[in-house]
């Protein structure tokens, strides 16, 4: 684990404020989840991404397939990746 060497305290309510620089490398935008766990005495935050999000979209649907080991894709992911494809290599898929 790295260190930042950034210290914060735990405010009245139990919030702890992470550094503007911190969510900009790590695409932390406001009103985004965080998921937070526990490894022993350590506390863990990661941005969460649900389960079955489209890379393109981000969209969570029944129909989202997993087409590569991690690369899930909604339908209209598909066909944005499709055009994207078509458009860069001159061809028709």
């Amino acid at each position: 684990m790295k260190s930042t060497g950034i210290v914060r305290k735990v405010d009245e309510l139990g919030r702890v404020v992470i550094p503007v620089e911190l969510r900009k490398v790590l695409a932390i935008q406001e009103k985004d989840s965080i998921e937070i766990f526990v490894n022993g005495n350590q506390i863990i935050l990661k941005k969460y991404k649900p389960y079955n999000e489209c890379v393109v979209t981000g969209e969570v649907t029944s129909q989202n397939k997993e087409y590569a080991k991690g690369l899930v894709l909604s339908p209209r992911g598909v066909e944005i990746l499709k055009n994207e494809i078509e458009f860069k290599f001159n061809i028709k898929a």
